[in-house]
């Protein structure tokens, strides 16, 4: 993890977002979401149907590690 604090201003304005990105990502969020037949609206039924990946670690399970 980067600590702000230790950056100089050009590596700041390196990772903030251009005014042209800042645009494509306002356009992008009023974009209304579209289902199709590759990527359904997950329903109730399917949402308790679906299965992790990866499971989360329990906290005894990370500290044994």
């Amino acid at each position: 993890m980067v600590n702000l604090t230790d950056m100089t201003i050009e590596m700041k304005d390196e990772l903030a977002f251009t005014e042209e990105e800042k645009k494509e990502l306002e356009r992008a969020r009023s974009m209304p979401i579209t289902f199709d037949a590759d990527c359904p609206e997950t329903t109730p039924e399917m949402a308790i149907r679906f299965k992790r990946v990866n499971p989360p670690r329990r906290a005894a399970e990370v500290h044994m590690a």
